[in-house]
């Protein structure tokens, strides 16, 4: 059986459904997208002399739904060419095209009898080998294809995508009764490698595993509110990052979803399970049916537990007081246990300060959080097999930093056991045996191995080959060399990986030095070549600016020097290294972090990785071998008889405005990447990849990069860039001091003050960078950028 996918069929151009076929697009699946046939046409397309008759009328809904892809924020495509990947069509007229696909999504409206209907009519137009899925939060799996055949029964299942598709890793595949395991394999493999996804597999019962935990959470959580008197600022305080939950907390989540979203949801267990506790928990609280009768829905009618105000140029969050159904000022709760978890590291230590400050904000949280433990715990086995795919499934689908028995582990799992029992509560019977038998946790690592209970016995949580995890090499003692900021590792194969550890991956003087002796330690074990890669939140957010403004505040202009010569010339040796260098960015990549990479013989890029050049927002320009490399690069794309002046323009606009990818693939639009350099969809998969590209690099002969001239635009060039940048002056588009920055980054970009077509070398390039970087630091007004930079986190435009 052909396990690949390379053609889809979504039917449905939703939000959803778009969403969906944008993520096929972007893995590089060829996808149409079907919907019905409109009724009537409108006046657009009558003043054409269309009739109903033609196909751009006929296929309009997913046309427009396609070019809306475009317009969306946050944008569903990695690259806006990848729409073309789309195919738009009907339902009356395309509906055979499915024959040809590899998979079929249907991602209609959530209604049993209108998903049975398309399912009739879809059968007849499908031949067996292709796999087909219903995109749903929460409809019965069973219910949904009984009258279809066994054969067609077999390659059908639940697949719930979260919203948006690019961006929500989770993806609950849900088999039904007769559903092939060959068939679910095949998806699950699709979808993590190809379209990115944490795959867990739910039992078809209402909501799945994450709106059913998630969900029940949200409502024990609105009915301790209501019982205790707490506020809708008070609960958001404690149930969001405290908690180690999103931002959102409970009520701008809330808002987020779309109330009478969450009400559908609600209802849809309520209606479906017997058991009285879970019905009466699962009836939604009054205050909130009556905000979705008044039309308080959330963020799309404007208003819900938040009102967003706008007077006299300024906007102001109101807070719903529910007592009295009126908006009003937010008032910001404090307490010891607030500010004792706001100033804990991590989430283990967050949630335990917070839980331990014994005043009523620690009552909320234990108060909301032991029934969600408890819940969970009651339906392992009706939900999910294991308690690995519950919690990776709040993880990955509500953006808990830690899944219901994570989180029982970090708070202590016997004495939290044994403090619900003191105060009445029932314990699920598999959990009081588990401890009875000596456990006292859910998971437990034993030299880099995790493993987890199931069926009363640990057992070894398995990892597909292509997840390498860093964290375990360590535990596994493959650490080669070490210091405050990086570590130098074993991967295997004869591979090596050097990954950043410091605050925020900032690189400084610890980085560059272990570049330096990762290279002498490759070098002396023989290995075949280097990776650079991490795992930590961002790759790696630029330079130690901190250090770079303390030595400029004190005028230890040789410092200053010294810093950037170290690490220019610490990237010089890595371009110029006998062995493969394969670099793996992901997410934040920034400054500093973009220049790490460019010396590499080829970059592995995470789909989601924003890529950029962003030194003039602090009032610099990229000192560490930036300019030099892409000017390098746009020197070799520029063939000795072609202008290369445009070229330079165009890195001059992407570097002077401080450009960031949206994507792996939009940073090879902006010439941050190269045509050799590739994306993968899966950030877990990044360090497998490019452990495999140093192999395959090693094994066809490498020759390490000779050191290279490039030819510039020199002065004339220079002129032509200021030029440019003194008209943005003009028309108010830009400040003094930007103007500065630019003129400097011109000289450097243009290669100074040379004749036109003058070839330099590298090493003239680097002195070039130096010197305008340590010019610009003598400004105040640089200066002052990069303290509002590291104290706010902005960039000032001053």
């Amino acid at each position: 059986m052909n396990r690949s996918i390379s053609k889809a069929v979504v039917i449905g151009s939703g939000i959803m459904g778009s969403g969906i076929a944008a993520q096929l697009a972007n893995a590089g699946i060829a996808c149409s997208l079907l919907d019905i046939v409109p009724a009537e046409m409108t006046e657009m397309e009558q003043a054409k002399g269309y009739s109903l008759k033609d196909s751009a009328v006929r296929n309009r809904f997913a046309t427009a739904a396609i070019a809306g892809l475009l317009k969306r924020k946050p944008a569903p495509l990695y690259d806006e060419a990848f729409a073309a990947r789309i195919r738009p069509g009907n339902l009356e007229d395309h509906l055979h095209w499915i024959q040809d696909a590899d998979w079929v999504i249907e991602v209609v409206v959530e209604n049993l009898a209108v998903k049975r209907d398309l399912l009739a009519k879809m059968e007849p137009h499908w031949k067996p080998g292709v796999l087909v899925s219903t995109n749903t939060s929460g409809i019965s799996i069973e219910a949904m294809s009984e009258d279809r055949s066994l054969e067609f029964r077999k390659h059908f299942m639940g697949t719930h995508f979260f919203n948006p598709p690019r961006y929500m890793k989770l993806l609950e595949i849900i088999p039904g009764q007769h559903t092939e395991p060959a068939h679910v394999d095949r998806l699950r493999e699709v979808a993590e490698r190809a379209l990115g996804k944490t795959v867990v597999i739910a039992k078809d019962t209402p909501n799945f595993i994450a709106n059913r935990i998630g969900t029940y959470g949200l409502l024990v959580t609105l009915r301790e509110m209501l019982q205790r008197g707490y506020t809708v600022e008070e609960v958001d305080a404690v149930t969001g990052p405290a908690m180690g939950r999103p931002k959102s907390a409970t009520f701008r989540t809330l808002d987020l979803v779309g109330l009478d979203t969450f009400l559908h949801v609600a209802d849809n267990v309520r209606e479906h399970v017997q058991d009285e506790s879970e019905i009466e928990v699962f009836t939604v609280p009054e205050p909130l049916q009556q905000m979705v009768r008044q039309g308080w829905l959330g963020e799309k009618s404007g208003q819900g537990f938040y009102r967003k105000l706008k007077e006299q140029g300024k906007s102001q969050i109101l807070a719903l007081n529910l007592e009295g159904f009126t908006y009003e000022p937010q008032v910001k709760p404090s307490s010891g246990s607030l500010q004792a978890a706001k100033a804990a590291k991590g989430s283990k230590a967050k949630l335990k300060a917070l839980l331990s400050g014994g005043d009523r904000y620690s009552d909320l949280a234990w108060n909301v959080l032991k029934p969600v433990l408890l819940y969970s715990a009651a339906k392992l086995g009706e939900i999910a097999d294991n308690i690995r795919e519950i919690d990776e499934a709040m993880k990955w689908g509500f953006n808990w930093e830690m899944g219901p028995f994570e989180t029982w582990d970090a708070i202590g799992l016997v004495p939290s056991v044994r403090r619900m029992e003191a105060e009445g509560l029932q314990i699920p019977g598999w959990v009081s045996e588990w401890i009875a038998a000596g456990n006292t946790s859910f998971y437990k690592r034993v030299e880099g191995q995790l493993f987890h209970v199931l069926s009363g016995k640990y057992k070894a949580v398995e990892q597909p080959p292509q997840i390498i995890s860093l964290r375990d090499l360590k535990e596994q003692k493959q650490v080669l060399r070490s210091n405050t900021g990086a570590s130098l590792l074993d991967l295997g194969d004869g591979v090596a990986c050097l990954e950043f550890h410091s605050p925020n991956n900032a690189i400084g003087e610890d980085i560059l030095s272990m570049i330096t002796q990762s290279q002498e330690e490759v070098r002396k074990r023989g290995y075949a070549g280097l990776v650079i890669a991490n795992q930590g939140r961002n790759f790696c957010v630029g330079a130690n600016l901190m250090l770079l403004l303390m030595e400029a505040e004190d005028e230890e202009w040789d410092e200053v020097d010294d810093i950037i010569a170290l690490f220019q010339n610490t990237m010089y040796q890595l371009k110029y290294f006998e062995r493969p260098v394969v670099a793996a960015p992901h997410r934040m990549t920034l400054g500093g972090g973009v220049e790490v990479c460019l010396p590499a013989d080829q970059v592995i890029a995470a789909a989601e990785t924003y890529y950029g050049l962003v030194e003039v927002g602090v009032g610099l320009i990229p000192a560490g071998g930036g300019c030099k490399e892409l000017t390098l690069r746009a020197s070799m794309q520029a063939l000795p008889e072609v202008d290369l002046q445009p070229y330079i323009n165009r890195l001059f606009e992407t570097i002077g405005m401080a450009k960031v990818s949206t994507s792996g693939h939009d940073a090879k639009r902006l010439g941050y990447l190269r045509a050799s350099d590739r994306v993968v969809v899966n950030p877990d998969y990044a360090i497998y990849e490019a452990k495999q590209a140093v192999l395959r690099l090693a094994g066809s002969g490498y020759e390490p990069m000779q050191e290279s001239k490039l030819r510039v635009v020199g002065a004339e060039g220079k002129a032509v860039l200021q030029l440019g940048a003194i008209g943005m002056r003009e028309s108010g588009y830009i400040s003094d001091h930007d103007l500065l920055i630019a003129k400097k980054l011109a000289h450097v970009l243009s290669g100074g003050d040379v004749p036109a077509g003058t070839w330099v070398s590298e090493r003239y390039m680097l002195d070039l960078e130096r010197e305008a970087f340590l010019s610009l630091c003598g400004e105040v007004k640089t200066r002052q950028r990069m303290k509002h930079m590291l104290t706010t986190g902005k960039p000032l435009r001053n």
